[in-house]
């Protein structure tokens, strides 16, 4: 039996050993898919690289003749699978094993008894999510073919008559702008399909770490807006993360705006969508991340940094849940729940005019602060312990011995760029080690306990820190060894906090 349904539908393949297994979920499916099923792996790798492949694979692991980790791989390598979306289906409940699934490329991992409702859920958000990179990709190929068109025409048009130069300019500078356009949304991509299959644990057993777990789990049924406060790298998207997961919309994507990393037109555009030709570069309409996010959760990352004029915009939108494309006068409602995060303290920028009242009091309903990795110095070696074996084997090295001097010199040091910086150096570190026993490579003596006696501002702060490894990276501030690989920023946030803090080289 290799077929269920000849209805013209999305292809489900469900891969395992155990006939009852195969009838079961196959029944399951029946009314909503069109449905193939394979007994073993090498059947499987057949029927999805045929002429029709399915859409979706759900895999067994425990397989006499072939696991599932290893169809995995094969299916990943083989260009013609590798975009195919893949289920793991186990009884095993092993976090390792999950990792492992995911790794190799998989989207989910489902342990069984398998629960139908969320099984059906599950098929229909990684179709949508599959749907939605296939649109992309075919836009981003009409991308090219237009920038590939209009720079040949700019260049004839440039040749013909030197009264066109000053339009051929224009049309150039709309080329760059389209061709950048096209980068982005490709990145955009990449990016969320990777935090798609990306699921990290907040680690750490301090009491002001659960503190801040309790918070969560109090907060996180609800609709209630929430504030998430803390240093750069304290693990403020975690967090939000762990908030969505634990919320009903959990079966819905979590949708992210970084606020700093674009600029006022953009930031605008990238919140509430645009119409064809509301500016200069915009070919097409675009839908802002509050549409996309419409029925699930929106994460407003680095807050703080929202341009003024933005602000009375977000600010309807929380308070009557609608609001209007750019270049559009047709009003959209959405349902959103609102999770925002800033390492500025905001009392403050409200008291400078940089940020409104009436939004900070919007916005703080909920607020939960992460602590500084120097206030939970004790959670280092669990932090150690995980990032070491997660970096060891992304880089397929055996790290068994962390010494004794090591795991005293990463505790001693204070951390000014938190967990980001902690893991940053065990990267660090782990590639630098050639055998079992972990070597450190960065020197963590100057240590950040003697505070001046005169306190500073989080801002001031701030800016000493980013200076300080600006000038270690010789001011190098994107690629390998650069001031944002080591601070584990964006090369577009990192000028945008430049920028904001006044840094200039000299």
């Amino acid at each position: 039996m290799d077929e269920i349904d000849h209805t013209d539908k999305a292809t489900i393949l469900v891969v395992d050993d155990t006939p009852d297994n195969l009838l079961l979920v196959s029944s399951l499916l029946r009314d909503e898919y069109k449905v193939k099923v394979a007994n073993g792996g090498e059947k499987a790798l057949k029927i999805a690289a045929a002429e029709s492949p399915p859409s979706l694979i759900l895999l067994d692991i425990k397989m006499p003749d072939m696991d599932g980790y290893e169809v995995c791989r094969r299916l990943k390598r083989n260009p013609e699978t590798m975009n195919i979306p893949v289920i793991f289906l186990t009884a095993s409940s092993d976090i390792e094993d999950e990792q492992k699934g995911l790794e190799l490329g998989a989207v989910d991992y489902i342990i069984k008894p398998i629960s139908p409702p969320i099984l059906m859920a599950r098929i229909k958000n990684h179709l949508a999510l599959k749907s939605m990179a296939e649109s992309l990709r075919e836009q981003n190929t009409l991308l090219e073919l237009e920038v590939v068109k209009r720079t040949a025409e700019l260049v004839v048009a440039r040749d013909e008559a030197e009264k066109r130069k000053e339009i051929a300019e224009a049309a150039l500078v709309e080329t760059i702008q389209l061709k950048e356009q096209l980068e982005a949304e490709r990145a955009y991509l990449q990016e969320e399909i990777k935090l798609e299959g990306n699921h990290q644990n907040i680690i750490g057993q301090s009491d002001s770490l659960k503190s801040v777990l309790y918070k969560i789990e109090q907060v996180a049924a609800s609709e209630t807006t929430v504030l998430i406060l803390g240093e750069t790298g304290t693990g403020k998207e975690l967090a939000a993360r762990a908030i969505h997961d634990l919320s009903l919309r959990k079966n819905r994507t979590l949708v992210k705006v970084n606020c700093a990393s674009l600029s006022a037109t953009l930031i605008e555009s990238e919140l509430f969508g645009h119409e064809k030709g509301a500016f200069t570069g915009s070919l097409s309409r675009h839908l802002g991340r509050f549409e996309v996010a419409n029925g699930a959760t929106l994460f407003l990352d680095e807050i703080g940094e929202l341009p003024l004029e933005l602000q009375a915009k977000l600010l309807r939108v929380l308070q009557e849940g609608e609001f209007e494309r750019l270049g559009s006068s047709h009003t959209i409602k959405v349902d959103v729940r609102i999770v925002a995060a800033t390492n500025r303290n905001l009392e403050e920028e409200v008291r400078k005019g940089r940020f409104r009242e009436d939004l900070w009091y919007r916005l703080n309903i909920f607020p939960i602060t992460m602590p500084p990795l120097r206030e939970r110095l004790g959670d280092i070696p669990l932090l150690v312990d995980a990032f070491v074996k997660k970096i060891a084997r992304r880089l397929g090295k055996t790290i068994e011995i962390i010494p004794v001097v090591v795991m005293a010199a990463l505790q001693e040091y204070q951390w000014p760029g938190n967990v980001r910086e902690l893991e940053n150096v065990l990267e660090r570190a782990v590639i630098n080690s050639t055998g079992p026993k972990l070597r450190l490579v960065d020197e963590l003596k100057k240590s950040c306990k003697n505070l001046p006696s005169s306190p500073k501002t989080l801002e001031a702060y701030e800016q000493e820190y980013i200076l300080r490894v600006l000038e270690l990276s010789n001011w190098k501030v994107s690629g390998k060894n650069s001031a944002s690989e080591i601070l584990g920023l964006d090369r577009s946030t990192l000028r945008a906090r430049m920028t904001k803090l006044n840094i200039e080289k000299p």
